[in-house]
């Protein structure tokens, strides 16, 4: 791992977004801001797995820091009748940034649509992964 021990603790936000075709067969399904399959509400279910992976980064990728994220947020929008647009903010107060953990946190979310609506179609397509926003480090960036 890389030695943080002399920057400075600084307020730190990364936002990460990732597109996903689901076609029109799994977007008929799509009612109230949901989409509701055997396995349960689809989004609701995604945005917990999501969570769940922005905290667990340290554990999935082998040289990330953990670390203790002060908040996170997964939004689910649809984009147009066939994708729909997942994102995820992190925000924590440290010596190095969050941005494995927004992308780990909407790549999670993503599979987990794709498993929980796998069952109406296999032809969804996780898209384009990418940073959107950091801020708090040396360098900052905006998409």
């Amino acid at each position: 791992m890389v030695n943080v021990g002399g920057k400075s603790t600084t307020r730190r936000r990364a936002v990460a977004q990732a597109e996903m075709f689901l076609g029109k067969e799994i977007m008929n399904a799509f009612a109230d801001g949901e989409i509701h399959t055997k396995k349960g509400a689809v989004f609701h279910t995604a945005v917990i797995a999501g969570i769940q992976g922005a905290k667990r980064t340290s554990d999935l990728i082998p040289l990330c820091h953990p670390l203790a994220l002060n908040s996170v947020d997964i939004d689910i929008s649809e984009k147009d009748e066939k994708t729909i647009l997942i994102t995820c903010s992190v925000e924590t107060e440290g010596k190095t940034g969050v941005e494995m953990e927004a992308l780990t946190g909407v790549s999670v979310a993503a599979l987990t649509v794709y498993d929980m609506c796998k069952a109406i179609s296999q032809k969804m397509i996780i898209g384009e992964v990418k940073l959107m926003e950091k801020t708090g480090g040396k360098t900052d960036l905006a998409l």
